[in-house]
């Protein structure tokens, strides 16, 4: 039997993508850390936009916080913003606490960075030249970023407005977000997972996960609050720097906006799910007819058992609440299941 989501792994409820009053955000990196803690958060990482910055001294015994910060690349030179034009941001997310690596430094980018510190006194790496937007200078930035211990992240990709043939062209991103709750908030289509079947089917081996993105312009609790609408469960044995970065390395999490995975396993080609009560559950395999159970009016599910397809090409495993909220697996591919 090989477990996908073991029941017995630790389970730490993470936001990977946050803003405070160091970037655009409106509260301070001290307040966030108490109010997902209060709202029972493991993990949180403050990635403010071109803004790297060790957040270790706010971590408690029960809260970790990772050292990370947010990267955006758009047509323009100047880095002006149009609504109307595709644009790439990037989480780099340190391997170690006091990484705080500037990567390809660019001062129409860093309008926020004067807050915290002078750049001169941050380690830089990367060409320092004019940003382009296109395809050869991304990928030298996502592989400086890679080469300087980061792990690189994909942020939202219908809001950035990129054709999928660009996000397919991407390589050496270890994540995508398949659900961003602050752009979801804003246009009501944020939910990725179409593309990132299409990530799996064009046999990319990127996970994917989920964060809010919130900059807390709206009063907590009201209903354009942006935070704690989307988040990743990671797996991992203890509630370490290291150990936390070896799930997100590994591929032990998932993403979810309320639904909980408590088990998900395989026995030859039979699939096992336990999960928080759900009206659907499907399993997707590169199939126009993903296995799925549904739950009857009046009632829900806690588990499923079901049989997958010797031709699957990948297995993952998606589940809804009566809200229409979803937990998301990553996909996994036949030769990770000891089916080749």
């Amino acid at each position: 039997m090989i477990e996908l989501i073991a029941k017995a792994k630790n389970q730490y409820k993470a936001n990977l993508h946050c803003h405070s009053v160091l970037s655009d955000g409106h509260k301070t990196p001290q307040e966030l850390k108490e109010m997902y803690r209060a709202h029972g958060y493991s993990v949180l990482s403050i990635t403010d936009h071109e803004v790297p910055f060790n957040h270790s001294n706010l971590a408690e015994k029960d809260f970790l916080m990772l050292t990370g910060y947010e990267a955006y690349i758009r047509p323009d030179p100047s880095a002006v913003y149009d609504p109307y034009s595709p644009e790439i941001h990037l989480n780099l997310f340190a391997k170690e606490p006091e990484n705080e690596t500037f990567i390809c430094y660019n001062p129409s980018y860093a309008k926020y960075i004067h807050r915290t510190r002078p750049p001169e006194e941050l380690k830089r790496a990367g060409s320092e030249r004019t940003r382009e937007y296109n395809l050869a200078y991304i990928q030298e930035f996502i592989d400086t970023a890679r080469e300087n211990g980061y792990l690189v992240s994909y942020n939202p990709p219908y809001w950035s407005m990129e054709s999928e043939e660009t996000i397919l062209s991407y390589q050496n991103c270890f994540s995508m977000e398949i659900c961003n709750g602050s752009s979801r908030l804003s246009n009501g289509l944020e939910y990725n997972a179409p593309l990132y079947d299409r990530m799996l089917l064009a046999g990319k081996h990127i996970f994917c996960h989920a964060g809010d993105d919130n900059h807390n312009t709206a009063p907590d609790g009201s209903a354009g609050s942006d935070s704690f609408r989307a988040y990743t469960y990671i797996l991992a044995d203890e509630r370490t720097y290291p150990a936390i970065i070896r799930a997100m390395e590994k591929g032990d999490f998932y993403a979810s906006r309320g639904p909980v995975l408590h088990a998900v396993s395989l026995d030859g080609r039979k699939i096992h799910i336990e999960c928080s009560p759900a009206k659907h559950i499907y399993v997707y395999t590169g199939s126009k007819s993903p296995l799925r159970v549904h739950a009857e009016d009046g009632a829900c599910l806690t588990c499923a058992d079901l049989e997958v397809d010797k031709r699957a090409r990948y297995v993952r495993v998606s589940v809804f609440d009566e809200s229409g909220n979803s937990a998301d697996t990553r996909g996994f591919f036949p030769e990770e299941l000891g089916w080749c």
